[in-house]
Parts: C-alpha cells; structure tokens; sequence
C-alpha cells in the first residue's frame, strides 16, 4: 500500500447563536495548508459576533487504496474536505481528522460523539490530491458477485422429510 500525507490548519470560527438555549455555535471555517505559528485554540481574528481560532494541524492521509474516491470528488465540480471535530464536556472543539474521502467523511457520522463538516477544497490540496492520483490510481473492474440460488421450497431439502 502506498500512502502520502499533507499537513494541514483548520480555522474555525464561534458565532453567537440566535437561540435562548445555547449562547453560540461553533462551525469549521477553512482548511488551509501550512501551519500558523500559533497553538490550538489560538484567537486569530474577531469581528462582530464571530471569533476565528486556529484549531490545530491534521495530517490529510492519502492511500492508493481510495484514489477512485478522491478522484470523483475533485471531479464532483465543487471539491469538499470532510473535518470531523468532538466536543468535551465544556463545549470545546478538538480535531479529530481530515478526509477527502467522501466514503471516510459519511463513515465518521455514525457516531453521536462526532462533529462532522464538509469545507470546499483549496485550489493547492486540489492539486496535491490530483498528482496523487494520477501517479498511483488503477483502475479496476467492476465485478458483480452472483447470489446463490434460494433454495425450491417445492423440493425436499436434503436429509429432511
């Protein structure tokens, strides 16, 4: 199996939410390569309302294995990475992974203790991804597997009266 990584920055972003149950809402912003010089959960920005933090680094961990699935998202016309974040108990998100699978990004929601957004793709993690699969992806036969006949049940089974 072959396998490359990129590391990547997510950005999240917290907005006061317009519900008299919860004081805001948390959403993932962008997801950027290269790394700020600055730690989880750092403050980058804030405007009105909403504060942008740096959350942390991930690694985008491609396999050859999945290039059919990375293929047809970039070729889906809008190219989207899946960030799959958890809360503690105070709220607080953590980064659990990065995917640009979309088989691997669906598989994370199963779980209710998963936070589970799609970002569109940068234009530079596009490309990574591309040159991924273009130097590793073969294509392979679709083979349809045959069921086995059900049983007649005007026939008498083996053994059985």
């Amino acid at each position: 199996m072959v396998e490359e990584s990129i590391t990547l920055g997510v950005i999240i972003e917290k907005r006061k939410a317009q519900s008299p149950w919860i004081e805001h809402i948390w959403a993932v912003h962008s997801v950027l390569t290269g790394l700020p010089d600055a730690a989880p959960l750092t403050r980058i920005a804030r405007e009105e309302g909403v504060e942008r933090f740096y959350l942390g680094a991930a690694d985008l961990v491609l396999s050859n294995v999945e290039t059919a699935n990375y293929r047809d998202n970039l070729m889906s016309g809008a190219p989207k990475l899946w960030v799959v974040l958890r809360f503690d108990a105070s709220e607080t998100p953590s980064l659990l992974t990065v995917t640009a699978d979309p088989a691997e990004g669906e598989a994370h929601t199963e779980t209710e203790a998963n936070h589970v957004e799609t970002v569109t793709m940068a234009s530079d993690i596009a490309g990574f991804i591309a040159a991924f699969v273009d130097a590793h992806h073969v294509e392979r036969a679709f083979i349809k597997r045959k069921r086995d006949k059900p049983d007649d049940p005007r026939r008498p089974r083996e053994g059985k009266p």
